[in-house]
């Protein structure tokens, strides 16, 4: 980078109220006018609940179910482990950031690492990944309504609204506007959980446990009889658990203060993790092999009517987020370097409507079409998901220290080195291990069930 783009690059563009000044320049955003949104007005806090909300909601509903895959003690190291990883490669993505202002997504990474093919390959890889995301969203979202309304109507109308719902509210032009609905979301869907996780302590026993006998929990500490597929499927569960990682590039980009970052990565890995460990361990101690997947269903049926009415908001929240992240992406994209960016104008609001209706009708297409969307999702993620939350945070670290080890390779340095070895070759396994689980597992629900059926009436709240 020149020492003019720098300077440039580092021009703030907010008072310390968040108000942009007018004339000011932002590396990403352009010039910012007073015509405009204030793409940088989030603080330290909403940046914090804007990245819980991207990792709670993903896969914190199955983490007990991967505990009993792999047993308390697997688990619990594992978790720790990807939690461990991950915070590592958030830490690089705003210390990343912070040296190279012009990055707003995964794909500007892939560009400086591998060049334009890098820039596509990770760029598509970005939009393809959370637009699944947002289609499992929108089939959270149909599964709460079914199961607060008892399956009132057909679920693929449930699905429909849920779609609507997430362009109305994806559709606010900035983070900052969404960080309150964040907090709204996080509240309610951590409320709903510790409902169900409180329940099951008070019950004599799970709800789908034999009532016929006399209920003993049947967790195990180690699960020495799980096969390699069902261990890596449990693994890369946990994984999906921690995956917002590739959404923390764009919520960088707005923050009023990108020094702050590190303050809301900590709070964020330490509130999300404390709450994966708890709720982990606790509904899987006392459900054991009987723990319901998502998890809300693990104390009977008024329980989980409860716990998804609170859940609702939670859904809803996390699903308009993976559109407005996909949809926001592909805006800057298209209007990068040209005024309509960051003013209200008549070509501003088409592009940005287009691409959150874009998003939205893409991602509900293919949650309701597709006869084994939720097992193609975990494939997805495997494919996709997992390599963008490893390998480029250790490219990223090697493209800025390599050079540092030309003369003087000190002991820092080459550890670090073979961490991020370690972190490419970690990345890499889990990768090709999960996509080989994902389809195993696809492959076997096809011939037990054959999947469901495209745009289904069926109550899919009933498991």
């Amino acid at each position: 980078m020149s020492e003019k783009k720098q300077e440039e690059s580092l021009t703030p563009v907010a008072s310390s109220v968040g108000y942009v000044t007018e004339g000011a320049h932002d590396a990403v955003f352009g010039e910012i006018t007073g015509d405009g949104p204030n793409y940088r007005s989030v603080g330290w806090l909403g940046t914090a609940v804007l990245m819980m909300k991207t990792q709670i909601g993903l896969g914190v509903l199955s983490i007990p179910v991967a505990f009993n895959a792999l047993g308390v003690v697997p688990g619990v190291i594992v978790l720790c482990t990807i939690a461990a990883i991950t915070t590592w490669s958030d830490y690089i993505i705003g210390v990343f950031k912070l040296r190279h202002r012009e990055v707003y997504g995964i794909d500007d990474v892939g560009e400086l690492l591998c060049g334009k093919l890098g820039r596509i390959v990770l760029g598509g890889a970005f939009i393809l990944w959370w637009i699944f995301v947002a289609g499992s969203g929108m089939l959270g979202i149909s599964i709460g309504l079914n199961a607060v309304s008892s399956h009132a109507t057909c679920t693929a109308v449930y699905v429909a609204v849920a779609a609507i719902v997430a362009f109305l509210f994806g559709s606010i032009q900035t983070l900052g506007r969404i960080s309150w609905l964040a907090w709204v979301g996080l509240f309610c869907i951590l409320t709903s959980i510790l409902i169900v996780t409180i329940a099951v302590g008070i019950q004599d026993r799970p709800s789908a446990a034999p009532t016929d006998l006399v209920w003993v929990p049947d967790y195990k500490i180690v699960n020495s009889d799980v096969s390699f597929t069902d261990a890596i499927t449990a693994v890369s569960t946990i994984v999906f658990a921690y995956a917002g990682t590739p959404a923390f590039f764009s919520i960088a980009s707005e923050m009023r203060d990108p020094l702050h970052y590190n303050r809301s990565l900590i709070l964020c890995q330490s509130v999300v993790t404390g709450f994966y460990l708890t709720i982990g361990v606790v509904i899987y101690y006392y459900c054991g092999s009987y723990v319901s997947s998502p998890a809300l269903g693990s104390a009977g049926p008024t329980v989980k009517i409860v716990s998804y009415g609170f859940a609702l908001p939670g859904l809803i929240v996390s699903t308009l987020l993976f559109v407005h992240i996909t949809a926001k992406y592909i805006f800057i994209r298209i209007l990068h370097g040209s005024r309509h960016l960051v003013a209200n104008t008549a070509v501003h609001w088409a592009v940005w409507l287009g691409c959150t209706f874009g998003t939205t009708v893409v991602a509900y297409i293919i949650a309701s079409a597709i006869p084994v969307f939720s097992d193609l999702v975990s494939l997805v993620g495997a494919l996709l998901g997992t390599p963008m939350c490893f390998q480029p945070m250790a490219g990223m670290w090697l493209y800025d220290n390599w050079s540092k080890g030309g003369d003087h390779r000190s002991t820092r340095w080459m550890m670090m080195v073979g961490w991020c070895v370690f972190i490419i070759l970690a990345g890499t396994f889990l990768m090709i291990g999960g996509t080989y689980g994902s389809v195993v597992t696809i492959i076997n629900s096809y011939k037990a069930s054959g999947g469901s059926a495209a745009w289904s009436c069926a109550d899919n709240s009933s498991s």
